[in-house]
């Protein structure tokens, strides 16, 4: 797995089937949502399938997956939308639009669910883009990571680690 900073236009993998995008900040709490789901399938080695980190800003997010060119893409990030911490959702985001899951507090600013929807608008979502949302408690600079949280992230890892291999053997 390798840390997403600055995009370049050349593909990441030309074999890639699937991206798996973990958005989130380690130092933020429940923020660390998405990167910990991502760290767990990066240790899984699945096949076809690149896995990055991402702090969440939109354009970043809007050129990762456009230099990707993945036929999958998986965005996993954290959400507080008034759930019990740590409940997992999954969006279909090439389906439809994205309900407005906010975080107040964070440094995404214009992040992933704008960066879905501004994809959407200029035609250049990936053809198949799934969100997997976990809800958070707590997202205060320096502030461990909750035990719900940390237990949702291994159940998003797996929800994602189940439809890669369903996708590989259909």
């Amino acid at each position: 797995m390798r840390p997403c900073g600055g995009m370049t236009g050349r593909r990441v993998d030309q074999q890639m089937k699937t991206l798996i995008v973990g958005v989130g900040n380690a130092d933020r709490g429940d923020d660390a949502a998405g990167i910990l789901a991502a760290r767990r399938l990066g240790d899984a080695a699945l096949p076809g399938a690149h896995v990055v980190e991402a702090r969440g800003n939109a354009a970043d997010l809007i050129a990762l997956w456009d230099s990707a060119g993945a036929e999958s893409v998986y965005l996993i990030d954290a959400m507080q939308s008034g759930a019990a911490p740590g409940t997992v959702r999954r969006f279909a985001a090439h389906e439809g639009p994205l309900p407005l899951l906010r975080i107040e507090g964070l440094t995404h600013g214009f992040g992933p669910v704008e960066a879905v929807e501004l994809a959407r608008a200029l035609g250049m979502l990936p053809r198949r883009l799934i969100v997997i949302a976990i809800e958070g408690a707590c997202f205060d600079a320096g502030a461990p990571v909750t035990p719900a949280v940390e237990e949702a992230a291994v159940r998003a890892a797996e929800i994602i680690r189940q439809e890669c291999a369903c996708n590989r053997n259909p």
